[in-house]
């Protein structure tokens, strides 16, 4: 079983971003964190866990570093009975705000693998991007948190913008690899709603060939692609359990928790949920949206799909894949050949 804990607090809020996060509620902090603590009894009880049942634990926004490390130490109380002894504990953190105390308090509360949101090492595209972090501050936070004791640490890059160039992400790559890191998280920009940017379609470059060069570079330099977006000589347990489809909580405003076709919402207002932090809406999920899931995950990922959840029919299309060599079977289960055609290769399958 896996555990998600929401911090929903930003100090700023970039350009492209459309998570759930506020950079005007930090007064709320104090009486969110204690929330959690109440939705995160109601959730132990529903999910009925047992001692050493959670896996891994992952702390997501938002921007948690902006969160004291202090207002953590409940929850981590709480939760320590149910982690398992080598839990993967993982923490997202900024650069502007995760400072070297920070991270030894992290450090010292369990916190074992931290992700760093760096996105670029070049200037002028973080300001493009409305990152708040200095490529300086960039080098200066990964270097603390491995002085710190992590000894698992990833940080996101970002490409497809319209400042991109060959040389200036080789640029963010060097640099990447000359830092303590043993996972990239490496995302193509999207142009969501309700985002900046989404007014400026223009800041994003069409080029269907940059990912496929991206990944290749991070390849070469031995990190293997695990994800259609991870690459590492570490590969997170707790990714790699979402595309296993294991059951997971979710804890905080806007997460989402997942057990036995069933998945649960909390509010996703900050203020509603700390007056409510145990309302849920639950989302009833059929066999039809169980294998459409399945099949995604699965073939964006190093994970593949057991091959007796298809139909007959589904399985015909599967043999010609194989056929075609765009994927692979291996003891009951499918293997995708290119992640970055994986969603193409699903809706085959599954139309």
């Amino acid at each position: 079983m896996l555990l998600y804990l929401h911090i929903p607090f930003c100090d700023s809020k970039c350009f492209y971003c459309s998570f759930n996060s506020y950079t005007t509620l930090h007064h709320t902090q104090k009486a969110y964190m204690q929330s959690i603590l109440k939705q995160l009894d109601f959730e132990l009880k529903r999910f009925e866990v047992n001692r050493y049942d959670i896996e891994t634990l992952f702390i997501g926004g938002g921007t948690p570093s902006c969160v004291e490390a202090s207002l953590y130490k409940p929850f981590f109380k709480k939760i320590e009975p149910f982690l398992k002894k080598d839990a993967e504990i993982t923490t997202e953190a900024n650069p502007n705000s995760a400072s070297l105390k920070w991270l030894e308090k992290m450090r010292f509360l369990g916190v074992n693998r931290i992700s760093f949101g760096v996105q670029s090492f070049n200037e002028k595209k973080l300001k493009f991007l409305g990152r708040n972090h200095t490529p300086q501050a960039a080098q200066t936070a990964i270097k603390n948190a491995h002085k710190s004791g992590f000894l698992n640490i990833s940080l996101d890059l970002l490409y497809g913008t319209n400042l991109d160039t060959r040389d200036l992400l080789n640029e963010d790559i060097n640099t990447s690899f000359d830092l303590p890191i043993n996972h990239i998280s490496a995302y193509s920009l999207t142009i969501e709603e309700n985002t900046p940017f989404f007014k400026m379609p223009s800041v994003k470059k069409d080029d269907e060939n940059i990912a496929f060069w991206f990944s290749e570079n991070l390849k070469k330099r031995g990190f293997r692609q695990y994800e259609i977006s991870n690459f590492g000589t570490y590969e997170s347990k707790h990714n790699l359990g979402y595309w296993r489809y294991k059951d997971y909580i979710g804890i905080g405003g806007g997460a989402v928790g997942f057990m036995k076709k069933r998945r649960f919402y909390p509010h996703k207002s900050v203020e509603k949920y700390i007056t409510d932090p145990t309302f849920t809406t639950i989302e009833n999920l059929n066999e039809e949206d169980i294998v459409t899931e399945k099949t995604l995950l699965g073939l964006r990922s190093v994970v593949g799909v057991d091959i007796s959840i298809f139909s007959k029919s589904q399985m015909r299309k599967i043999f010609d894949l194989i056929t075609e060599k765009k994927i692979y079977m291996q003891k009951d289960r499918i293997y995708n050949r290119d992640f970055f055609i994986s969603d193409e290769i699903a809706l085959y399958i599954l139309s």
